[in-house]
């Protein structure tokens, strides 16, 4: 009898551990096709919003011999100034920004390419860096980027300012500090980038700190008559993308949504289906990083036949090497390309820029005597007068300032 009611019990445990498995299975199982549902779902909710994009192929990419990017995503950014939505040839690259991705890490990095800087064309001639777009749309600029920078963007993304201006309404505003200089340009032009963003213009008190709606985030990074002229409006431009980077990541889904629907339609860009869901999918893993503006070091004020007042990198090779140090710091650099030393050349004999001596000179090391009378050097770290350069012009006012229309090209 015990014997019997044994072996009952060890049977009846081995069903509860039978059932145990079963349901953990059943658990693990359901786990996973919760997630593949939510992935299919959001899938489907980015195909089905993947049409509202104006979508151009990307078909005559050109990158310089030997050029490896490894293990970053590269792509360019442009703001166009049209006013009815026409983002290819023929419109304005008002703003200019080359966005390094860290696939591993998702650190992102940007840098502005100044707008009016001598660059040579895909026909070979040399003229401002936003010629290409105006004259051979998004290919022809990302073509241009490759040729004189040493990279391998292969997509884009265009707006214009009306489609900023909708993002910063419907993110609810971005909070800057705004000089009183700034605010004064500011209501001097509000009321030109409300009207063609069908807005309404709202002018500001005085300088302080303030929720910028869409116009005024526009207007405040389209400023160029002013100190810094267009060195300074470019760094305006991070700043804005910066602010809508971070509140975007904490946007919820309803917004998202809006944004999408609405903002979409006035965006071109060159992204498949399949490279947008892996963006998207990583989204909340991205840091913004570090940004700057190129050249580094410049000389601007030159006059060049048919192009104007352009800013010329002082040694173009070696801006372009400081500039993949800078977007890529896990990529060990190499001396640029072929294409990029002879345009440095041609760009040194068409406009007389050289690039200082001092720029590229390693700080020569004092020789003390310490207290035994010996001669020793100091360490780097204690060397406390060196010489800066005087070529440093990042603080000085563009030289087209005077004359610049706030919209022109």
């Amino acid at each position: 009898m015990a014997r019997r009611r044994e072996l009952a019990a060890v049977r009846a445990a081995r069903a509860r551990k039978k059932r145990r498995r079963k349901k953990r299975i059943r658990a693990v199982i359901l786990f996973f096709e919760t997630i593949i549902l939510f992935m299919l779902m959001g899938t489907a909710y980015i195909m089905a919003k993947y049409d509202k994009f104006q979508l151009v192929g990307m078909d005559n990419i050109e990158v310089n011999e030997g050029i490896e990017l490894e293990g970053y995503t590269t792509v360019a950014l442009f703001g166009g100034d049209s006013r009815e939505g026409q983002l290819e040839e023929g419109t304005h690259a008002d703003t200019i920004i080359v966005v390094a991705i860290d696939n591993e890490s998702k650190d992102i990095r940007m840098v502005s390419i100044y707008r009016d800087t001598l660059l040579k064309q895909m026909n070979d001639t040399y003229r401002k860096a936003n010629n290409a777009y105006f004259v051979g749309g998004p290919e022809e600029a990302v073509n241009m980027l490759n040729k004189n920078l040493d990279l391998d963007i292969e997509d884009y993304a265009t707006v214009d300012f009306k489609a900023m201006s909708d993002v910063v309404d419907l993110m609810g505003g971005i909070e800057i500090t705004v000089t009183d200089a700034e605010a004064k340009m500011m209501n001097k032009y509000i009321g030109e980038t409300a009207k063609a963003a069908g807005k309404k213009a709202k002018k500001l008190d005085s300088g302080g700190t303030y929720t910028l709606d869409g116009p005024q985030a526009v207007t405040y990074s389209r400023l160029r008559k002013l100190e810094g002229g267009d060195y300074k409006r470019t760094e305006r431009q991070r700043t804005v993308i910066n602010k809508l980077f971070k509140k975007i990541k904490k946007t919820d889904l309803a917004t998202l949504n809006e944004i999408i629907d609405t903002v979409f339609p006035q965006v071109s860009t060159s992204f498949s289906l399949k490279k947008i869901i892996g963006l998207s999918a990583a989204l909340m893993d991205y840091t913004l990083g570090d940004s700057d503006g190129f050249p580094f070091e410049k000389t601007d004020g030159i006059n060049y036949p048919e192009a104007g007042d352009v800013v010329v990198a002082q040694g173009l090779a070696e801006n372009v090497k400081e500039l993949h140090e800078f977007l890529y710091p896990n990529q060990v650099t190499e001396e640029v390309s072929d294409t990029v030393q002879t345009i440095s050349g041609e760009l040194e004999n068409e406009t007389g820029v050289v690039r200082p001596a001092e720029l590229d000179a390693e700080p020569e090391k004092e020789m003390e005597g310490d207290e035994s009378g010996e001669q020793s050097y100091w360490d780097e770290g204690s060397y406390e007068d060196q010489e800066t350069s005087d070529d440093d012009d990042s603080g000085r006012p563009y030289a087209d300032t005077a004359d610049a229309e706030f919209l022109e090209e």
